[in-house]
């Protein structure tokens, strides 16, 4: 398939390389080029987008910077083995064991050791927006924020912001800058507060400058937000839980019955 020629492309004016690179990046993460597999040579990419070669250069140079693909010049460009990982966010309420990686880390990781968990901060914060109305709070009230950086391969994967109301987190656990054994679900059921039913919204979002900086990435592409309110008895929200992850390099697969 080629590109739209001159009609069509009024409708899209990102330079020629990014538009190539956006054909082949969907052909990669839709499994069209399956991991491990060549990318087109150079020849065929250029008559195929009828583009010169320093414009396919640029392109292939996209995918690599954003970890899609690898190659040396010289040598045939391959699709990462590991292009786009899948997290099932149900193994997030998984408990650990002690010592060892969250279960759902450890899914969207080769091999559990790769995967690593650091708490930049935990520190009590004034809740606003869509996280003060998943919390049912007032704009405002204050809460404990533990804030993660999740690595894969010492490679930066997710932001995460976890949100407690003040009067189930403060003095216990949950308000102290260190792992939590188990995870977070076993430590609220342990206070009287297990997680019953979880609710996530997810969306597309261009990234923040802190988000950009904090995910390494390549470029102006998409990041997943994904906005997680957690319920205990009588639907009380015990947990909001901001999620961000490069939009290019992961996939989130949800599994449900019709009601």
């Amino acid at each position: 398939m080629t590109l739209p020629s001159a009609e069509a492309e009024a409708f899209d004016p990102r330079p020629l390389h990014a538009r190539i690179a956006a054909d082949l990046r969907e052909e990669i993460m839709s499994g069209g080029l399956a991991p491990g597999s060549k990318l087109p040579s150079t020849a065929q990419l250029k008559i195929r987008f009828d583009a010169s070669n320093a414009t396919i250069q640029k392109a292939v140079q996209l995918l690599k910077d954003e970890g899609l693909v690898v190659g040396r010049a010289g040598a045939a460009v391959t699709v990462r083995e590991n292009r786009q990982r899948t997290v099932r966010p149900a193994g997030s309420l998984t408990p650990a064991a002690d010592g060892a990686a969250y279960p759902w880390l450890s899914e969207a990781a080769e091999r559990p050791s790769a995967a690593r968990s650091t708490l930049p901060a935990v520190e009590e914060v004034q809740v606003s927006g869509d996280v003060a109305g998943a919390l049912g709070l007032p704009e405002g009230s204050p809460s404990v924020c533990r804030r993660q950086l999740i690595g894969i391969n010492d490679e930066p994967a997710e932001l995460v912001s976890s949100y407690y109301p003040r009067d189930i987190a403060r003095g216990t656990p949950l308000a102290e800058p260190r792992r939590i054994r188990g995870g977070t679900p076993t430590l609220l059921a342990e206070l009287g507060f297990p997680p019953r039913r979880s609710v996530d919204r997810v969306s597309a979002r261009i990234a923040t400058h802190a988000q950009y900086t904090a995910l390494r990435l390549p470029g102006d592409l998409p990041v997943l937000r994904t906005l997680r309110t957690v319920y205990g008895d009588d639907e009380l929200p015990i947990e909001v839980t901001v999620m961000v992850k490069a939009g290019h390099l992961y996939e989130l697969r949800y599994e449900f019955a019709p009601e």
